[in-house]
């Protein structure tokens, strides 16, 4: 599997060492390094072991990803931004389980739209709040989880020329597993 340095260089980005996140625009001093430092550490004032709280997880990885998909697979994406739209849209109670069930989902999908891209928001227009914006929240549970959402909400409503083509996505999604 490759990390998020041999992706950025495969597509052809150079990744800022220094100042704020070039992709998300996260106030960090080591640019998208740290914004993935951030990440990777999470936000421990939430008990992500506790069932109830694992929408949050869910919103953190979304949001972060779609912030900075330079540094993803193109696919990575459709799946997040089709996770969200089902949370947000169709009101899905999404659980771990049903991670793998859209990614089986959307393996059948890519078999007929080989060439489809979702074209990201501009850079540092991906949602006005970032990782740091979490982590200054991050003492106290209730507002971290109502930050967190907030996160997830403005990226996937920066994603908003996407959301026709994830519609149909979710939609077939639905369709099927609500059965």
């Amino acid at each position: 599997m490759q990390d998020y340095i041999e992706i950025a260089h495969k597509n052809g980005i150079t990744l800022h060492s220094e100042g704020k996140c070039q992709f998300c625009g996260a106030h960090t001093t080591r640019g998208i390094h740290e914004c993935i430092e951030i990440f990777n550490l999470g936000f421990q004032v939430i008990d992500f072991s506790n069932p109830d709280n694992h929408t949050y997880r869910f919103f953190i990885v979304d949001a972060h990803t779609l912030q900075h998909p330079e540094i993803h697979g193109r696919w990575s994406n459709h799946f997040h931004l089709t996770r969200l739209h089902l949370i947000f849209k169709y009101e899905v109670k999404w659980s771990y389980k049903l991670s793998p069930k859209l990614s089986c989902h959307l393996n059948r999908y890519k078999l007929k739209k080989q060439d489809e891209r979702l074209t990201p928001p501009e850079l540092l227009k991906r949602g006005s709040i970032t990782s740091t914006d979490i982590q200054k929240s991050s003492s106290d549970e209730a507002g971290c989880k109502d930050l967190i959402e907030k996160w997830a909400k403005v990226v996937y409503e920066a994603w908003s020329d996407s959301h026709q083509i994830i519609d149909n996505i979710a939609k077939s999604f639905y369709d099927h597993f609500r059965r």
